[in-house]
């Protein structure tokens, strides 16, 4: 039976790459896809979660709205990589499908009540403050997630929005803190696994040689928010990061990490966001998280470019 999944995303040009993976591949039953602020905000996040599924071609995947700020704190953005609606580059029709009812926080609430327990995992794409809201509303959900993957955090690459912290985690990093506590079993993609799957030319002219919608919209996406990365690092590619967390759940086999303490800093200033990762097991501190550290960067191509070329 394919793996049941929920989708918690900012979409962001990656994210619609890692959506676009899952609807292509059948070993995945996307339950839903519940849209959060982040990259950009909520009403364009949940308008690119559906332009991407009509992109698709399902408009039956339901998405619905969720949180459009942080638990505490002002919400943070990022134009500045994304442009100003998230999916900036190739021009975009307005989706057609509707967006779905409800809440999202409540849909995941009544969703993991529904499904049987230990049959879901959580894939979170962006800040993880519906995730961590509907842990607070409804605590009895909590055991019955089977797993939680999620693109967040970083140990030896560090921050990519401040110098101790990663975006998604630095968004909301008190709806991190509480995930991470959660006591299910996670699995990170960190900004160290992403930075090695760079979107080079070579690669992102094999999305544009499918010749399809798909391929060159990808591709289009690609070219656009990687310029801010390429001129940032000095790369010959841009991190794609979300599509990741799929990746790793149709063929773990690629990957390579180290069951470990992950804490997340929440009161300091200067490191504030930090996933404190216990890479080298230096504490006595429990290990919490599955921390990926590498990837077969050809084989994740691979495997992109074969799903994507089915849509």
């Amino acid at each position: 039976m394919p793996q049941k999944i929920i989708i918690d995303t900012d979409p962001g040009q990656d994210d619609a790459v890692a959506i676009l993976l899952a609807l292509a591949s059948p070993e995945l039953d996307v339950l839903g896809i519940t849209a959060v602020a982040g990259n950009v905000p909520l009403a364009l996040t949940e308008r690119n979660a559906r332009i991407v599924c009509e992109l698709a071609g399902r408009p039956d995947i339901g998405v619905r709205a969720g949180c459009d700020a942080p638990m505490s704190r002002p919400l943070v953005t990022a134009e500045h990589v994304h442009g100003k609606t998230g999916l900036d580059g190739p021009e975009l029709p307005e989706p057609t499908m509707p967006l779905a009812e409800g809440h999202a926080v409540d849909w995941i609430v009544e969703t993991l009540r529904r499904e049987p327990a230990g049959s879901v995992i959580l894939c979170p794409l962006g800040p993880l403050t519906n995730i961590a809201t509907a842990f607070a509303r409804a605590l009895d959900v909590v055991e019955r997630v089977q797993a939680i993957v999620l693109m967040g955090g970083a140990y030896f690459e560090v921050g990519n929005i401040t110098p101790a912290a990663e975006f998604n985690i630095y968004v909301d990093p008190d709806a991190a803190a509480a995930v991470f506590r959660c006591g299910r079993p996670i699995t990170v993609l960190p900004l160290d696994v992403t930075h090695k799957a760079l979107a080079t030319k070579a690669r992102v002219d094999a999305f544009r040689a499918m010749g399809t919608r798909v391929g060159d919209m990808v591709a289009a996406w690609t070219d656009f928010f990687e310029r801010f990365d390429k001129e940032k690092y000095g790369s010959e590619g841009a991190p794609l990061h979300d599509p990741l967390v799929i990746a790793w759940l149709l063929k773990p086999d690629l990957f390579s990490g180290r069951h470990i303490n992950v804490e997340i800093e929440t009161g300091s200033d200067l490191t504030l966001g930090m996933t404190v990762a216990d890479w080298w097991r230096v504490t006595d501190r429990a290990p919490n998280a599955t921390f990926i550290g590498d990837v077969d960067a050809e084989g994740f191509y691979a495997l992109l470019t074969e799903r994507l070329a089915r849509l």
